[in-house]
């Protein structure tokens, strides 16, 4: 059976592998979701907890967004990415130290956003703009080669959210007006959603119809292509200031999302909790994107709104169940969720209604705001105790990370 990312389940463990450089550096996930998550921590607990020692050119509520969004959200996409890349055409985009090159980059724009002075800020700048860029490339290398046609417009939308890194990046440079910068950037985030769409109505059917064989979903191909080419719409008019076709292409792209999520039968679901919470992941981009709608038409004034709901309850959700889902598999485990697992889903449901909550209250929104941070940050923590040790090392069934080709295209 043809799968975008093909998974076997391990019939026998074998004793636990010592770390292994050269098994961290074998697959893009590897080192990008530890990356990835633990960024999840650091950036919200500085934003939270600490913002004081946030002295860098881009600073406060520009730098909480810029982490959350290029620095964590970002690493998570090239993380599956290069990996699905690897599943889809038998090649490798990057590996051994072309890999480590690579979250090298994005380890110096994370340090240098916290420096103070322009020398780190151009620094990082650059070293930011290249992760994206030289991801792109070495995705598109793969994709070209093995003439994967139907999947360029992830590269696209790659180098799109790179352009818009640089136009966000310079924004805060100029120190231009708050609506300009942050227009920069929920372009970016439109983009993402728009990957996020792709890949999730890929793998959701797929993932679902693996965990139980009696469920059987369709993947909505043909209205995935509208979900998508009216995202795009959606996209370029909000970029080009037309407000108000970009919320008939946002919230017409939403409505196929929440269609797609009825369509697969949430209620057969429920107790596995490896599909729900992608599930959840799902619904949250759908939520987001008529939010943004709502926000395009000016119904609300606070792009805090659509910014949440797409980042955290769209983006959050997914990353972790996308996370947690594939690492089993490309570490050599069973599917199955641990209770430490479940309770990391259960602590990102948490923060995001307490930061919904923190949105809506009109006073005293600190306490809730805290109470959100904290819950995420106690759900990627627990993914890391749970996960770096399988990270670092060879996969426990003793099989090659390489995949065997896909025969036939992916649709």
């Amino acid at each position: 059976m043809t799968s975008l990312l093909k998974i076997q389940e391990p019939s026998s463990l074998q004793p636990q592998h010592r770390p292994s450089l050269k098994a961290f550096l074998e697959l893009g996930f590897r080192p990008l979701y530890l990356c990835g998550a633990l960024w999840a921590i650091v950036a919200v607990s500085l934003w939270v907890f600490a913002p004081f020692l946030l002295q860098g050119v881009v600073a406060g509520v520009f730098w909480h967004a810029h982490e959350m969004f290029w620095g964590f959200i970002a690493a998570i996409t090239v993380g599956f990415l290069l990996t699905a890349t690897n599943n889809w055409t038998g090649l490798n985009p990057l590996q051994g130290p072309a890999l480590g090159g690579l979250v090298l980059l994005w380890a110096v724009a994370r340090v240098g956003f916290l420096l103070p002075g322009t020398t780190a800020f151009g620094i990082a700048s650059i070293a930011d703009l290249l992760f994206l860029s030289v991801a792109a490339l070495a995705i598109g290398r793969c994709l070209f080669a093995r003439r994967s046609r139907h999947n360029y417009i992830l590269v696209a939308l790659l180098l799109g959210m790179a352009a818009a890194n640089a136009a966000y990046l310079y924004a805060c440079w100029q120190q231009l007006e708050y609506v300009i910068v942050m227009h920069y950037f929920f372009t970016g985030m439109l983009c993402m959603s728009v990957i996020a769409l792709l890949i999730a109505r890929r793998v959701i059917p797929f993932f679902a119809s693996r965990a139980l064989p009696q469920l059987t979903l369709n993947r909505h191909t043909r209205s995935g292509q509208w979900q998508a080419a009216l995202a795009a719409l959606g996209i370029l008019s909000w970029s080009f200031g037309f407000n108000q076709w970009a919320t008939l292409f946002l919230a017409a792209a939403g409505l196929i999302t929440l269609w797609h999520v009825i369509a697969w039968k949430p209620w057969s679901v429920i107790g596995t909790p490896l599909l729900w919470i992608l599930y959840l992941g799902y619904l949250g981009i759908g939520l987001g994107l008529w939010v943004a709608a709502a926000y395009a038409m000016g119904w609300t004034s606070r792009l805090s709104w659509p910014i949440h709901m797409l980042g955290m309850a769209g983006f959050g959700a997914l990353i972790i169940g996308m996370i947690t889902r594939t690492a089993l598999g490309h570490t050599g485990r069973a599917l199955v969720a641990d209770f430490s697992m479940v309770c990391s889903y259960g602590l990102v449901a948490v923060a995001i209604v307490l930061r919904a909550t923190a949105l809506s209250v009109s006073t005293h929104p600190l306490p809730w705001l805290h109470a959100s941070a904290l819950g995420w940050v106690l759900a990627f923590a627990l993914y890391l105790w749970r996960f770096v040790p399988w990270l670092v090392r060879p996969r426990a069934d003793q099989r090659s990370g390489k995949p065997i080709p896909i025969q036939r295209p992916l649709h």
